[in-house]
């Protein structure tokens, strides 16, 4: 049943595959990179919402606050802080992570890499979803919170990022990679692949909210692969799903992804709403504002 999904799952990349891409405004995705980086100087904040409900346990909602910041053209660092609810249990922080992309080729190519760095400090009890790894099942999400929160990683991330743009089409594909640094666990493995376009490439020369060239539309896959002693798809969960973006002129963007479990290791549905506002040259207002007295 797996290797079936899977396979239409593919197929249908596969079809976004066959058409090649142009640089638009940022990709819809939650999970998967692409090798658009942070303006220097500019600050995005943005929260990340999600929420799931696994077979024989108590809906949750999670919930991460995302401060990602352009320190140069070829450099964004972005801080998180996470936390989630279960009705029935409780509500808790779960983790802090600390974040640093690099893009090593800054002009456009056909295939742009871009390097992920990433610290995070999180116990069992996250459920923010932000990557899928190594063996992770809907069983993780059955240990009360009380329990769950004891258990404590401190992990390092890596990522390897391909992407492209060619005709107002975006395909982002993602490798990744993690340690747990407190433990003798071994490297767990995951993926991310994202394909998206805007809904017009052309401005329309007004300025309206309900452009189509507002819109970003696309659909993600991904999930875990296993680990050093076993790669693979075995006992491994995967989603796949549409996703849209709403970029309101001058104004927050807003996301929001339907992300179906593509076998029993997963949850059903997987629900995911975001909201950000950028603010242009963050530090740049306060020199500006300083040497103005």
């Amino acid at each position: 049943m797996l290797l079936h999904r899977l396979g239409c799952v593919v197929l249908f990349t596969s079809l976004f595959s066959c058409c090649r891409m142009a640089q638009a405004q940022e990709p819809p995705y939650f999970v998967t990179y692409s090798h658009v980086m942070e303006e220097p100087d500019n600050l995005e904040v943005e929260f990340k919402g999600t929420q799931g409900s696994p077979k024989y346990g108590n809906s949750f909602g999670g919930g991460t606050v995302e401060f990602e910041y352009g320190a140069r053209a070829w450099w964004t660092t972005e801080f998180y802080l996470s936390g989630q609810t279960t009705p029935a249990d409780s509500t808790v922080f779960t983790a802090f992570r600390w974040e640093n992309r690099f893009r090593p080729l800054l002009r456009e190519h056909w295939i742009n890499p871009v390097l992920y760095f990433e610290y995070e400090d999180q116990n069992t009890a996250d459920r923010s979803f932000l990557e899928i790894t190594g063996h992770q099942s809907t069983s993780d999400l059955l240990i009360p919170n009380a329990s769950a929160r004891k258990d404590v990683e401190r992990s390092m991330e890596m990522k390897l990022i391909l992407s492209s743009n060619v005709r107002g089409w975006n395909i982002s594909e993602n490798f990744i990679t993690e340690k747990d640094l407190s433990s003798s666990e071994v490297w767990e493995f995951g993926y991310a692949l994202g394909a998206s376009r805007p809904l017009a490439l052309a401005a329309s020369g007004r300025k309206c909210t309900f452009c189509r060239e507002n819109f970003n539309a696309g659909a993600e896959l991904y999930g875990g692969l296993g680990d050093a002693n076993g790669f693979g798809l075995s006992q491994t969960s995967h989603y796949a799903g549409p996703t849209v973006r709403w970029n309101l002129p001058n104004g927050p963007s807003f996301s929001f992804e339907s992300a179906f479990g593509l076998n029993d290791n997963s949850l059903g549905v997987l629900y995911r709403v975001s909201a950000s506002y950028e603010i242009q040259q963050f530090f740049g207002r306060f020199r500006h504002n300083g040497g103005s007295r």
